[in-house]
């Protein structure tokens, strides 16, 4: 529904079904590697994906994604997320589920790079944070807080 009313809350067997006909039209690869190893990716809004709001990897990037929704729990009544045990990843879960309360809208995962190690992994994820901190978008990760001080003031 759109305008004054709200959309209403989908059980979580109607939303299960929902997601598995939106997900492929979610995830995108947009690295123009081969798809192996680990995933260096970013959670953005569907109406503008260059406005990254998380950024980080995975070797599994469709399961990562419904791990994402699912730890939203996308079907509870509007309420902060409790239920996410860490504080500091609240954030990006209340960002779900406002996106979701707005008509439905999923955050878009996108795929950036693969690498081969852990080590590129976190490196590549670290980039990727510090990047997105130096254009000033408004990152959820929590350690974008403590990278951000670390930023040179321009």
């Amino acid at each position: 529904m759109r305008g004054d009313t709200a959309t209403p809350v989908l059980s979580r067997a109607q939303l299960s079904r929902f997601l598995r006909r939106e997900l492929d039209s979610h995830c995108f690869d947009d690295s123009g590697a081969a798809a192996e190893g680990t995933a260096i990716y970013w959670l953005a809004d569907p109406r503008d994906i260059q406005q990254v709001r998380y950024v980080g990897q995975t070797g599994a990037p469709r399961r990562r994604f419904l791990q994402h929704l699912n730890t939203a729990r996308l079907w509870l009544p509007d309420e902060k997320p409790w239920w996410v045990q860490s504080p500091k990843l609240r954030p990006l879960y209340e960002w779900i589920r406002a996106l979701h309360r707005d008509d439905r809208r999923l955050p878009v995962m996108v795929i950036a790079a693969w690498v081969n190690t852990t080590a590129q992994a976190r490196l590549a994820e670290r980039s990727r944070i510090l990047d997105c901190l130096a254009r000033q978008l408004p990152l959820l990760n929590f350690e974008a807080e403590m990278l951000g001080k670390q930023m040179p003031l321009l």
